[in-house]
């Protein structure tokens, strides 16, 4: 997707997710983050989006480490957490194209990649506040969604941090049924290496539409459809945290 579209969605995210623990209050219990309650959600995604937006603001070219939330809770809290997000929109808005700053994934540039992992941790945590409201989620586009499947598969999960791995090499396939993009997972003792395309057979497939496809990857849904060796299936569930 392109960066401006990202922003977009970003913006939006955002406003959902705030919404939702407005209406969920913030003692509400988060059930897709067991332990969490919606105030530790507002105070965590909050705190990542000024952490992201002072990058982009500043220059920063080396990591920092996360700020603090306040010492505050109920719509106070909440409406931190909505001048948290005005203030990372603000930044990537007005940022020039090729700002230069830190950043930990592959990217075309530090503008189009703090816009994009922005935007897929506000959706997934929109859908974690969604789930502590009740009354269902809202959808996300197959696009939006298949970039977001894109960036944990071939981003997050090429880091020595993915904790993905098995003793002997396995191949897991990812596929999405409406948008035709297919992924290929080779997992091994190192981390997984991720290729776009069915480049080799497969001892296990996960499958469905796009949206569902990456709520389950992110631990926030369950697998559409699985065929093949599940035990792949629930290495996935178990190991696949970031």
């Amino acid at each position: 997707m392109e960066t401006a579209e990202l922003l977009q969605a970003l913006e939006t995210e955002g406003r959902l997710l705030a919404a939702a623990a407005e209406e969920a209050g913030t003692d509400a219990k988060v059930p897709t983050c067991p332990g969490w309650q919606v105030r530790d959600l507002l105070r965590h995604t909050g705190a990542v989006h000024r952490w992201a937006a002072s990058y982009v603001t500043e220059g920063y070219s080396e990591r920092r480490p996360l700020g603090e939330a306040p010492d505050v809770d109920g719509a106070e809290l909440v409406a931190w957490y909505r001048d948290s997000h005005r203030r990372l929109v603000r930044a990537l808005a007005d940022a020039a194209p090729d700002v230069e700053c830190w950043s930990f994934l592959p990217a075309p540039s530090p503008l189009a990649f703090w816009t994009r992992r922005q935007a897929h941790e506000t959706a997934v945590h929109r859908v974690d506040a969604e789930s502590a409201r009740g009354a269902g989620t809202t959808a996300v586009t197959p696009d939006f969604a298949t970039d977001g499947i894109d960036e944990l598969l071939r981003g997050f999960h090429a880091r020595p941090k993915s904790r993905v791995r098995t003793d002997e090499p396995r191949v897991l396939r990812v596929r999405t049924d409406d948008t035709d993009a297919v992924w290929t997972v080779r997992l091994s003792p190192e981390p997984p290496v991720t290729t776009r395309d069915a480049s080799a057979a497969a001892e296990c497939e996960l499958s469905g539409p796009a949206e569902r496809v990456y709520l389950a990857l992110w631990n926030r849904g369950p697998m559409p459809s699985v065929t093949g060796d599940r035990a792949l299936a629930e290495l996935w569930r178990e190991t696949s945290g970031v």
